[in-house]
């Protein structure tokens, strides 16, 4: 476990490319991982939302988890696993399972989705996991996906629990819980933004990166725009985050990754722009939007 370096800079929740004939490729995946390390990020993030994780099957997983703790090996750079589900004891065996990859930074658990567990239930659940857990986690709070909103005071309850080292905000905005969490979280707790048209805002006001699935396109510029924020260059920040703010809304105009998919594959870097269902390929006015907004975005 590489726990040793603080969260900082872009993360990037990698897309699970397919080739034609539906199996995850591996080889496409382990490419596109040094890719986006040749434009900057800080680390990679596999099996999360972006990345199809219920749609892949435990070998699989194991799979993908296996590639991107050799590049990270490689590369000497952070990598964080998805690894929520909605109940606490396969979040716990799915966690337990990254102490066989000594190269994971942190393992990316979501709020527990569907069932919708009172406040008390979530931070328990997070108790639960931290403790058993044997990679630091981060919480990943995205209440339009699960349906159950952890809220601030419950978030700096975690913020303060051993071997719970950071945040993923994702709450469509930056409201004032995002905000007291900001302010009055420990200086070591990393907030790291989850909402992609307000990452910029966010690290200005005390967040430390991001987790971005939109930085899958223009990646150079995500990266700079943060770096923007984090060392205080507000109007070199503002620049990039106008500039990209269409290929934000073009990354998102149908069902995540869809478009991002869609783009890779036009782009040369993935074999497939294919999804598994219910997830289905981008629309051609969606890819050509996209590919308009990243030709007006590039530096």
């Amino acid at each position: 476990m590489s726990a040793s370096r603080p969260l900082r800079g872009v993360y990037i929740p990698l897309v699970t490319p397919y080739a034609p004939d539906g199996s995850v490729a591996l080889d496409a995946l382990e490419a596109l991982a040094h890719h986006y390390l040749d434009a900057g990020v800080a680390g990679i993030a596999p099996l999360g939302t972006t990345g199809e994780a219920p749609a892949l099957d435990a070998d699989e997983q194991l799979a993908v988890i296996e590639v991107c703790s050799r590049v990270s090996s490689e590369r000497d750079c952070q990598l964080i696993v998805g690894a929520g589900t909605n109940s606490t004891r396969t979040t716990v065996a799915s966690v337990k399972r990254l102490s066989a990859f000594p190269t994971v930074t942190a393992a990316l658990c979501v709020v527990p989705y569907y069932v919708r567990p009172s406040q008390e239930g979530i931070v328990e659940h997070f108790r639960v996991v931290a403790k058993e857990s044997p990679v630091p986690i981060i919480v990943y709070n995205i209440p339009y996906r699960t349906g159950r909103v952890l809220e601030a005071d419950g978030l700096l309850d975690l913020s303060r629990t051993k071997n719970i080292v950071g945040l993923k905000q994702a709450v469509g905005g930056i409201d004032s819980d995002t905000l007291r969490v900001l302010a009055e979280s420990p200086d070591d707790f990393a907030v790291l933004g989850g909402e992609d048209p307000f990452l910029f805002p966010t690290v200005l006001l005390g967040g430390v990166g991001a987790i971005c699935a939109s930085a899958h396109l223009c990646t150079e510029r995500f990266v700079a725009m943060i770096d923007c924020g984090l060392t205080g260059q507000i109007e070199a920040g503002r620049a990039h985050q106008e500039a990209l703010a269409p290929v934000v809304a073009a990354g998102f105009a149908e069902p995540n990754p869809a478009v991002f998919k869609a783009v890779l594959h036009a782009q040369g870097l993935i074999p497939t722009p294919d999804l598994r269902l219910p997830l289905t390929p981008a629309s051609p006015v969606a890819i050509e939007d996209a590919l308009a907004a990243i030709g007006s975005a590039t530096i």
